[in-house]
């Protein structure tokens, strides 16, 4: 089975996507053969430079033309977030496959008609919550279920970067509702509710508060400054369906942090904890043995966490951000070609998405909210 691909989008992520759909049958080798087959960019020398750099056959400028492009199967959507719904509504009615970056969309309502169109087509989708694909997480996965910690009570994460921390950046669309949507919770929360969903179940309910904390920023063009519409930093108490309960914490003005996804997972017998900073790590605490030798333990991943062994057969070596990239990838192609879904579709994405802006509205009402 060959599978052709046409990417929209050339920045981080865009690269990110390229790389990874270069490397995963090499990597893996039980995947369908991926064709890079064209490469949108804007403007078209930008376009025609990344399709060489990338290895894709042609170059456009016209989204649509590759969506339209009998030579594409999957169409991958790396655009600002305010292009996503109509890119990927367009690719869904042409009857590709679609693998979008997150958010889905800006609002609730436009998720929601972007998961209805691709249900109602039967095209594959996935979302790249690409941190949830790392074997280390994998791997608390097994251990929680396994009992090994007791019963989880409790869950606490948080995700912190930097890159909105100096007042004297420039104000850009991602200020704006009408162009990014939410704030930090679109760009970094939701990252932390796939992880806390894949860890502890579904959200039943929270109340949450937000904040924006530089409430205007310079105009690129010198012409004074722009509203800053949407959050810096949220915060939200959680109850799960299963009972326990959590606490979420996201902020994008958190100094000298990178890329700080960091949570813990309590059990009856004991915690969990992970920071994505050091992502081929986890801490392990039971309460088993005398007191006076209990203690956290590292676990290094290595070839006895899947998928580690396809990347590295020795343990230590350390995997990264690309290499989760690519293993969401190959789980993707994966399903496409066996004709099975997997996760996070455009379903899964959604009930993301819906805790994100259930905490946008708790903040906004300052009520608890039911999901």
């Amino acid at each position: 089975m060959i599978l052709r691909l046409g990417l929209i989008g050339t920045g981080f992520m865009g690269k990110a996507h390229a790389l990874a759909y270069r490397a995963a049958g090499a990597v893996f080798g039980d995947l369908p053969e991926v064709q890079l087959s064209v490469l949108c960019d804007t403007p078209a020398p930008s376009a025609q430079k990344h399709a060489r750099q990338f290895g894709f056959a042609r170059p456009t400028d016209d989204w649509r033309a590759l969506v339209a492009s009998p030579d594409v199967d999957i169409v991958s959507i790396t655009t600002p977030n305010g292009l996503h719904k109509e890119m990927a509504l367009a690719a869904i009615a042409a009857g590709k496959h679609v693998h979008c970056e997150k958010p889905m969309a800006l609002t609730i309502e436009d998720a929601e008609e972007m998961e209805a169109a691709a249900r109602t087509a039967g095209v594959h989708t996935m979302v790249g919550y690409n941190y949830i694909h790392n074997p280390a997480v994998g791997h608390a996965r097994k251990l929680i279920a396994d009992g090994v910690i007791g019963t989880p009570v409790h869950f606490r994460g948080w995700v912190d970067e930097d890159y909105q921390a100096d007042p004297n950046l420039p104000w850009t669309w991602r200020a704006r509702r009408a162009d990014a949507g939410l704030g930090t919770l679109g760009d970094l929360g939701c990252h932390l509710v796939s992880m806390s969903q894949v860890l502890m179940g579904e959200i039943d309910s929270l109340i949450a508060d937000t904040q924006i904390i530089h409430k205007t920023r310079p105009m690129p063009d010198g012409s004074g400054h722009g509203t800053v519409e949407n959050e810096d930093t949220a915060s939200a108490i959680l109850r799960y369906k299963n009972g326990a309960q959590g606490t979420m914490c996201t902020s994008r003005s958190a100094w000298g942090r990178k890329n700080k996804l960091d949570w813990e997972v309590h059990g009856t017998k004991g915690m969990i904890t992970f920071s994505q900073e050091r992502l081929n790590e986890l801490q392990l605490f039971t309460n088993e043995g005398p007191r006076a030798e209990q203690g956290f333990r590292t676990i290094l991943t290595g070839a006895d966490h899947p998928p580690y062994a396809a990347f590295c057969p020795a343990p230590g070596h350390q995997l990264g951000f690309g290499d989760l990239k690519t293993i969401e990838v190959a789980n993707f192609l994966r399903a496409v070609a066996a004709r099975q879904e997997t996760y996070p579709n455009f379903t899964d994405a959604l009930a993301i998405e819906r805790v994100i802006h259930a905490i946008d509205t708790s903040a906004r009402d300052g009520a608890r909210v039911s999901l």
